[in-house]
């Protein structure tokens, strides 16, 4: 099949390769993006895999602990830019939304919407801003944590927000763990709770690379087996390096401390959301334009 520039641009974007060498892959892969990534990796070319889907919305993350961190809550509430993410309207809508999370034990942005305070519904709230500050404006997720042990929270700037539930009422562990969460960015707990699919893949890849030594097929089996240990690790909570103390692994200060991590959640804000892109004179100009 015929192989756009767009397409060659695009799958360069996503993993830093040279042009030839992107234009290959994607014939081979008929020109499937993800397939051509995977082919790319199994030959040793990819340099990086950039996620292109991670373009950065704004707006903030925001945390409401209670009982003692036996529970909390934290979301997401998104705006169009950073002038607004800045505004009194937008934050305080943000608190709100946040402690009517918290009082109600919401965990899900419909039943949010629904709720009512006053004469008006969070949604109809929600539509009077965006009419007032001129910009779209969402609570777009939600998570609720509770534990009978103590939940870590810990926020980056208003950017990274980290819920964790330890077994063992230690506010001082429980946040360290929650700071190391917002910094490793690990995707589960432990290695047996990484997905089966992502694991036969990694090893369908470990494997083509193994196979450009020439080694033997013994020596080629170890081989993928050690490369995926050490990704189970790296993704994994309990494997990895602790932040504050990288001689020992999270899993073994855990053991040290005698103490367990149930679940974590971990916010970064504008995930998977595709942000148009605008200068910061074109924002001014807007919000100059809205108030006149």
């Amino acid at each position: 099949m015929s192989i756009t520039a767009a397409q060659v641009a695009e799958l360069r974007k996503m993993t830093d390769c040279g042009m030839m060498d992107c234009k290959r892959a994607l014939e081979e892969a008929a020109g499937d993006l993800t397939i051509a990534t995977d082919i790319l990796r199994k030959k040793g070319i990819a340099k990086a895999a950039k996620k292109a889907d991670r373009v950065a919305a704004e707006g903030m993350i925001k945390i409401k602990t209670a009982a003692q961190g036996k529970f909390a809550v934290m979301l997401e509430v998104n705006c169009e830019t950073d002038f607004v993410a800045r505004d009194a309207n937008f934050q305080s809508f943000a608190e709100w939304v946040a402690d009517l999370a918290l009082t109600h034990r919401i965990d899900e942005v419909q039943k949010l919407a629904n709720i009512s305070c006053g004469d008006k519904t969070v949604e109809q709230v929600r539509q009077d801003l965006i009419v007032k500050i001129g910009e779209n404006v969402h609570v777009r997720r939600i998570a609720l944590v509770q534990t009978t042990g103590q939940i870590g929270a810990y926020t980056h700037g208003n950017k990274i927000g980290v819920l964790v539930a330890l077994s063992k009422e230690e506010s001082g562990l429980a946040k360290d763990i929650a700071m190391h969460i917002a910094a490793s960015k690990p995707l589960v707990v432990s290695p047996d709770q990484v997905d089966f699919q992502v694991i036969t893949k990694e090893k369908e890849i470990y494997r083509a690379q193994a196979l450009e030594s020439g080694k033997p097929a013994n020596i080629i089996d170890k081989m993928v087996e050690g490369r995926l240990s050490k990704f189970l690790n790296e993704v994994s909570l309990l494997g990895q390096p602790f932040v504050k103390d990288p001689t020992v692994t999270v899993g073994e200060l855990l053991k040290k401390e005698q103490a367990i991590v149930d679940t974590f959640v971990r916010f970064e804000l504008g995930e998977g959301i595709d942000k148009a892109k605008a200068d910061f004179a074109t924002e001014v100009m807007a919000q100059v334009k809205q108030s006149t």
